[in-house]
Protein backbone atom coordinates (compact mmCIF):
# COMPACT_ATOMS: atom_id res chain seq x y z
CA UNK A 1 0.00 0.00 0.00
CA UNK A 2 3.03 2.57 0.74
CA UNK A 3 4.19 1.41 -2.12
CA UNK A 4 1.57 2.16 -3.96
CA UNK A 5 0.99 5.86 -2.75
CA UNK A 6 4.75 6.46 -3.19
CA UNK A 7 4.78 5.61 -6.97
CA UNK A 8 1.83 7.97 -7.57
CA UNK A 9 3.36 11.12 -5.53
CA UNK A 10 6.52 10.10 -7.36
CA UNK A 11 4.38 10.48 -10.95
CA UNK A 12 2.99 13.74 -9.57
CA UNK A 13 6.54 15.09 -8.74
CA UNK A 14 7.34 14.55 -12.28
CA UNK A 15 4.73 17.04 -13.22
CA UNK A 16 1.82 14.54 -14.18
CA UNK A 17 -1.04 16.26 -12.05
CA UNK A 18 -4.03 15.07 -13.70
CA UNK A 19 -4.64 12.04 -11.80
CA UNK A 20 -7.07 9.38 -11.16
CA UNK A 21 -6.93 5.91 -9.57
CA UNK A 22 -9.52 3.35 -10.19
CA UNK A 23 -9.99 0.46 -7.00
CA UNK A 24 -11.84 -3.04 -6.41
CA UNK A 25 -13.20 -1.79 -3.66
CA UNK A 26 -15.33 -5.42 -3.98
CA UNK A 27 -13.66 -8.07 -6.17
CA UNK A 28 -16.67 -9.35 -7.38
CA UNK A 29 -18.71 -7.45 -10.12
CA UNK A 30 -21.70 -7.30 -12.70
CA UNK A 31 -19.99 -9.79 -14.61
CA UNK A 32 -20.22 -12.37 -11.89
CA UNK A 33 -24.00 -12.68 -12.46
CA UNK A 34 -22.90 -13.12 -16.58
CA UNK A 35 -20.02 -16.24 -16.07
CA UNK A 36 -20.60 -18.15 -12.92
CA UNK A 37 -16.68 -18.94 -12.60
CA UNK A 38 -15.69 -15.54 -12.84
CA UNK A 39 -13.32 -14.35 -10.49
CA UNK A 40 -13.86 -13.57 -7.27
CA UNK A 41 -12.27 -12.32 -3.97
CA UNK A 42 -11.94 -16.43 -2.93
CA UNK A 43 -8.41 -17.15 -2.88
CA UNK A 44 -6.80 -13.52 -1.76
CA UNK A 45 -5.03 -13.18 0.98
CA UNK A 46 -7.19 -11.51 3.62
CA UNK A 47 -4.32 -9.19 5.17
CA UNK A 48 -4.00 -8.03 1.36
CA UNK A 49 -7.62 -8.34 0.71
CA UNK A 50 -8.10 -5.95 4.35
CA UNK A 51 -5.65 -3.33 2.98
CA UNK A 52 -8.06 -1.93 -0.11
CA UNK A 53 -9.82 0.14 1.96
CA UNK A 54 -7.31 1.65 3.73
CA UNK A 55 -5.47 2.49 0.24
CA UNK A 56 -8.70 4.60 -0.82
CA UNK A 57 -8.54 6.24 2.17
CA UNK A 58 -4.68 6.76 2.01
CA UNK A 59 -4.71 8.33 -1.74
CA UNK A 60 -8.14 10.95 -0.65
CA UNK A 61 -6.04 11.78 2.52
CA UNK A 62 -3.39 12.64 -0.08
CA UNK A 63 -5.38 14.66 -2.25
CA UNK A 64 -5.96 12.11 -5.08
CA UNK A 65 -8.61 11.26 -6.79
CA UNK A 66 -10.20 7.70 -6.48
CA UNK A 67 -12.70 5.68 -7.79
CA UNK A 68 -13.71 2.78 -5.53
CA UNK A 69 -15.74 0.18 -7.72
CA UNK A 70 -18.54 -1.90 -6.63
CA UNK A 71 -20.85 -2.80 -9.03
CA UNK A 72 -18.12 -2.08 -11.85
CA UNK A 73 -14.51 -3.32 -12.13
CA UNK A 74 -11.71 -1.26 -11.72
CA UNK A 75 -10.82 -1.42 -15.35
CA UNK A 76 -13.67 -0.19 -16.43
CA UNK A 77 -13.60 2.91 -14.50
CA UNK A 78 -9.88 3.04 -16.41
CA UNK A 79 -11.18 2.63 -19.67
CA UNK A 80 -14.30 4.98 -18.79
CA UNK A 81 -11.88 8.29 -17.64
CA UNK A 82 -9.78 7.52 -20.48
CA UNK A 83 -12.79 7.89 -22.75
CA UNK A 84 -13.50 11.01 -21.60
CA UNK A 85 -10.60 12.71 -20.92
CA UNK A 86 -9.79 12.28 -24.39
CA UNK A 87 -12.62 13.64 -25.61
CA UNK A 88 -11.63 16.94 -24.54
CA UNK A 89 -9.57 18.69 -26.77
CA UNK A 90 -7.44 20.30 -24.32
CA UNK A 91 -5.99 17.09 -23.37
CA UNK A 92 -2.73 16.15 -25.11
CA UNK A 93 -2.32 12.74 -24.25
CA UNK A 94 -4.25 10.08 -22.22
CA UNK A 95 -1.81 7.84 -20.15
CA UNK A 96 -2.85 4.40 -18.57
CA UNK A 97 -0.97 3.25 -16.25
CA UNK A 98 -1.27 -0.59 -16.81
CA UNK A 99 0.17 -2.97 -18.88
CA UNK A 100 -2.60 -5.16 -18.56
CA UNK A 101 -4.42 -6.58 -21.76
CA UNK A 102 -7.55 -5.82 -21.18
CA UNK A 103 -6.87 -2.11 -20.97
CA UNK A 104 -5.14 -2.71 -24.82
CA UNK A 105 -8.83 -1.88 -25.76
CA UNK A 106 -8.86 1.40 -25.18
CA UNK A 107 -5.32 2.43 -26.85
CA UNK A 108 -6.19 4.98 -29.77
CA UNK A 109 -3.26 5.84 -31.69
CA UNK A 110 -0.72 7.56 -30.06
CA UNK A 111 -3.34 9.84 -27.81
CA UNK A 112 -4.09 7.24 -25.43
CA UNK A 113 -1.70 4.72 -24.86
CA UNK A 114 -0.70 2.56 -22.22
CA UNK A 115 2.15 2.78 -19.62
CA UNK A 116 4.45 -0.27 -18.29
CA UNK A 117 6.05 1.44 -15.34
CA UNK A 118 8.08 -1.25 -14.62
CA UNK A 119 9.52 -1.58 -17.91
CA UNK A 120 9.35 2.15 -18.38
CA UNK A 121 7.74 1.64 -21.56
CA UNK A 122 5.06 3.03 -23.79
CA UNK A 123 2.48 1.15 -25.62
CA UNK A 124 0.54 2.98 -28.13
CA UNK A 125 -1.81 1.26 -31.10
CA UNK A 126 1.41 -0.47 -32.95
CA UNK A 127 2.87 -1.60 -29.72
CA UNK A 128 -0.90 -3.15 -29.44
CA UNK A 129 -0.49 -4.58 -32.99
CA UNK A 130 2.94 -5.66 -32.45
CA UNK A 131 1.84 -7.43 -28.63
CA UNK A 132 -1.37 -9.32 -29.68
CA UNK A 133 -1.35 -9.30 -33.56
CA UNK A 134 -4.76 -7.51 -33.86
CA UNK A 135 -5.98 -3.52 -33.09
CA UNK A 136 -7.57 -2.09 -29.71
CA UNK A 137 -10.74 -2.67 -31.25
CA UNK A 138 -10.65 -6.35 -31.73
CA UNK A 139 -8.84 -7.35 -28.14
CA UNK A 140 -12.20 -8.46 -26.64
CA UNK A 141 -12.58 -10.32 -29.45
CA UNK A 142 -8.79 -11.77 -29.22
CA UNK A 143 -9.87 -12.69 -25.18
CA UNK A 144 -13.13 -14.72 -26.18
CA UNK A 145 -11.56 -17.12 -28.03
CA UNK A 146 -8.14 -17.27 -26.13
CA UNK A 147 -10.04 -16.66 -22.52
CA UNK A 148 -8.45 -14.63 -19.69
CA UNK A 149 -7.53 -17.29 -17.10
CA UNK A 150 -6.92 -14.29 -14.40
CA UNK A 151 -10.75 -13.11 -15.05
CA UNK A 152 -12.05 -17.11 -14.72
CA UNK A 153 -13.18 -17.32 -18.28
CA UNK A 154 -11.52 -20.35 -20.63
CA UNK A 155 -11.75 -18.91 -24.36
CA UNK A 156 -13.13 -21.18 -27.01
CA UNK A 157 -11.32 -25.22 -27.40
CA UNK A 158 -8.20 -25.02 -29.76
CA UNK A 159 -7.64 -21.43 -30.05
CA UNK A 160 -4.88 -19.77 -29.24
CA UNK A 161 -2.77 -16.91 -29.51
CA UNK A 162 -1.39 -17.23 -33.17
CA UNK A 163 -4.54 -18.98 -34.84
CA UNK A 164 -6.88 -15.70 -33.12
CA UNK A 165 -4.59 -13.12 -34.12
CA UNK A 166 -4.44 -14.51 -37.80
CA UNK A 167 -8.04 -14.66 -38.02
CA UNK A 168 -9.09 -11.79 -36.16
CA UNK A 169 -6.54 -9.66 -37.86
CA UNK A 170 -8.24 -10.18 -41.33
CA UNK A 171 -12.05 -10.26 -40.16
CA UNK A 172 -11.56 -8.44 -36.97
CA UNK A 173 -14.93 -9.12 -35.18
CA UNK A 174 -16.15 -12.42 -34.35
CA UNK A 175 -19.91 -11.99 -36.31
CA UNK A 176 -17.23 -11.62 -39.54
CA UNK A 177 -15.56 -14.66 -39.55
CA UNK A 178 -16.90 -16.83 -41.89
CA UNK A 179 -18.24 -20.48 -40.69
CA UNK A 180 -16.63 -21.64 -44.05
CA UNK A 181 -12.79 -22.04 -42.82
CA UNK A 182 -11.38 -22.40 -46.72
CA UNK A 183 -12.83 -18.69 -46.79
CA UNK A 184 -10.59 -17.40 -44.35
CA UNK A 185 -7.40 -17.81 -46.64
CA UNK A 186 -4.93 -17.09 -43.45
CA UNK A 187 -2.02 -19.49 -41.80
CA UNK A 188 -3.59 -21.21 -39.20
CA UNK A 189 -3.54 -24.40 -37.56
CA UNK A 190 -6.63 -26.86 -38.08
CA UNK A 191 -8.93 -24.13 -39.24
CA UNK A 192 -11.66 -26.28 -40.50
CA UNK A 193 -11.80 -27.30 -36.02
CA UNK A 194 -11.72 -24.30 -35.23
CA UNK A 195 -14.24 -23.29 -37.26
CA UNK A 196 -16.19 -25.63 -35.72
CA UNK A 197 -16.18 -24.92 -32.76
CA UNK A 198 -17.06 -21.30 -33.29
CA UNK A 199 -20.19 -22.42 -34.51
CA UNK A 200 -20.37 -24.39 -31.97
CA UNK A 201 -19.34 -22.39 -29.08
CA UNK A 202 -20.70 -18.94 -30.64
CA UNK A 203 -22.82 -18.55 -27.85
CA UNK A 204 -19.98 -18.76 -25.28
CA UNK A 205 -17.68 -16.96 -27.79
CA UNK A 206 -19.83 -13.64 -27.36
CA UNK A 207 -20.66 -13.92 -23.72
CA UNK A 208 -17.29 -14.46 -23.16
CA UNK A 209 -16.25 -10.97 -25.51
CA UNK A 210 -19.01 -9.28 -23.42
CA UNK A 211 -17.38 -10.75 -20.12
CA UNK A 212 -14.01 -8.27 -21.46
CA UNK A 213 -15.52 -5.34 -23.29
CA UNK A 214 -14.42 -2.84 -20.48
CA UNK A 215 -17.83 -0.31 -20.04
CA UNK A 216 -16.86 3.90 -20.88
CA UNK A 217 -20.38 4.74 -19.89
CA UNK A 218 -19.53 5.43 -15.94
CA UNK A 219 -20.45 9.02 -14.82
CA UNK A 220 -16.52 9.42 -12.80
CA UNK A 221 -15.92 13.10 -13.73
CA UNK A 222 -17.93 16.27 -15.61
CA UNK A 223 -14.26 17.83 -16.64
CA UNK A 224 -10.77 16.91 -16.62
CA UNK A 225 -10.26 20.02 -14.11
CA UNK A 226 -11.75 17.59 -11.14
CA UNK A 227 -8.38 15.01 -11.79
CA UNK A 228 -6.40 18.19 -11.25
CA UNK A 229 -4.16 17.54 -7.93
CA UNK A 230 -3.87 20.47 -6.01
CA UNK A 231 -1.93 19.05 -2.68
CA UNK A 232 -2.65 16.80 0.05
CA UNK A 233 -5.56 16.79 2.70
CA UNK A 234 -4.85 18.37 5.88
CA UNK A 235 -5.34 15.29 7.56
CA UNK A 236 -2.48 13.03 4.71
CA UNK A 237 0.47 14.09 7.71
CA UNK A 238 -1.73 12.75 10.62
CA UNK A 239 -2.98 9.71 8.23
CA UNK A 240 0.60 8.97 7.08
CA UNK A 241 2.07 9.07 10.99
CA UNK A 242 -0.47 6.54 11.95
CA UNK A 243 0.12 4.31 9.39
CA UNK A 244 3.99 4.68 10.01
CA UNK A 245 3.62 4.66 13.96
CA UNK A 246 5.71 8.13 14.11
CA UNK A 247 4.86 10.38 16.75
Amino acid sequence: MRGVVTSLLNMIGSGNTFIGVATDHVVESFRNRMWGGYKTSAGIDPPLLAQFPILEDALVAAGITVWPMIEYEADDALAAAAAKAADDPRVERVVICTPDKDLSQCVRGTRVVQMDRRKRSIRDEAGVIAKFGVPPVSIPDYLALVGDSADGYPGLPGWGAKSAAAVLARFGHLEAIPSDSREWGVNAASPAKLAATLVRDRDHALLFRDLATLRTDIPLFDSVDALQWTGPTPGFKAFSARLTGAK
